[in-house]
Order: C-alpha cells, then structure tokens, then sequence
C-alpha cells in the first residue's frame, strides 16, 4: 500500500503534490471551471495578493472555464494556494478538501454538470453510476468507477488520478449531497501515487 508522510490526511503533503505534478503529461488536462473554482476558495480565505500569487505560479491569468489547461499548472497553484491558507483551514488537507467541494459546485453548475443532476434525477446511486462519465467531460485522464458495498453504500475506485484523496472527499460529499443523500460519509485512501478509493455511504 502507498502510504505518504501524511498517512492519515490523505496524502496532501507539499511534496507529494510535487510528485503528482512530475507524473503528469502534456495531454492530462483539466477544464478552467475548476482553476476558477480554486481561485474562488484563495480570494475569500486569502484574498487578491494570494490570488495573483497562485496565478503567477501556474502561470495562468485570464481562464475560460471550458477550456482544458495543463494539470500540472492546477497542481502549482493548488499546492501554494495549500501554503499559504493551511493555517487557516488546518492544513494542506483542509485546504484540498474546500478546492474539492468548490470544484463541485462549479461543475454542477455547468452544462455538464446539469445533465448529470438530470441523468440522477435524485438517486445517489445513478449518480455515481454515471459519475465516472462526468469526470471524462471534466478532465482528459483517469478512469473512476463505484463498486457496490450495499444499497447505500460503495466503494469508489480512482485510476491514474492527479488529485490527493482529501480533495476527491470534497467532491464526492458535494456531488451525494447536492442529489439529497444525508448522512453523507466519505473516507479516502490512497492505494498508489495516482490511485485511491473512497468508502462511502448515506441515507
């Protein structure tokens, strides 16, 4: 089993980010809805200076929210976005965790994400049925799959993924919760360096 320096808060640590960064190509890319997103959650808690400071270190400043850019300029920004508010969010995992909550909210707000509320049509488990599918309209990697636990209950399986677990928790309680699921709980692990899985279960 992988496990990073920061066994138990999903592997958020400054330099495996860096690692996840190094693994990345060319051609795995991410829609600029979420470089927004990031960019949301680093001006409210951090305001304009480490705004323009993220943005300078990504080497991205005007963002269309449906175009794809580098994951590797999401992994700079998001690594010194988790410097510079980890304090106030206890640390690199809270900061990952409010990016992942944020990311799903942006991307059930665009057209992608409103057909996937509309395929659920409220039921959790046509949502993660169907959330492998939203993830390849999202980004230009990885493959991500639920195996059923129960009839609330799941594990989702992520390959070849860039984002630490604490991240993929966010977005996965944002995404049960916005098809009405309560009770939501999400627990990420990390299998491999690009790999996790996420035992999760709702009522």
């Amino acid at each position: 089993m992988y496990v990073g320096t920061e066994a138990s808060s999903g592997g958020g640590a400054a330099w495996e980010l860096e690692q996840r960064r190094l693994a990345a190509t060319d051609e795995d890319q991410a829609r600029g809805m979420f470089f927004q997103g990031a960019l949301s959650v680093i001006a409210n808690l951090g305001g304009e200076g480490a705004v323009a400071r993220c943005k300078g270190v990504a080497g991205v400043w005007e963002i269309n929210p449906f175009h794809l850019y580098s994951v590797s300029r999401y992994l700079r920004m998001v690594s010194t976005a988790a410097r510079l508010l980890g304090p106030q969010l206890n640390g690199f995992d809270g900061v990952l965790h409010r990016m992942g909550s944020q990311a799903t909210v942006d991307f059930l707000a665009s057209l992608f994400g409103r057909e996937l509320l509309a395929e659920a049509a409220g039921s959790p488990r046509l949502l993660l049925e169907s959330l492998g599918d939203a993830y390849r309209m999202a980004v230009s990697y990885g493959e991500r799959y639920p195996q059923w636990t129960g009839e609330r209950s799941a594990r989702f399986i992520m390959r070849r993924d860039f984002m630490p677990a604490a991240y993929h928790e966010g977005v996965l309680r944002g995404a049960l919760e916005a098809v009405g699921a309560r009770d939501v709980r999400v627990m990420g692990r990390q299998v491999a360096l690009l790999e996790s899985e996420y035992e999760l279960s709702w009522r």
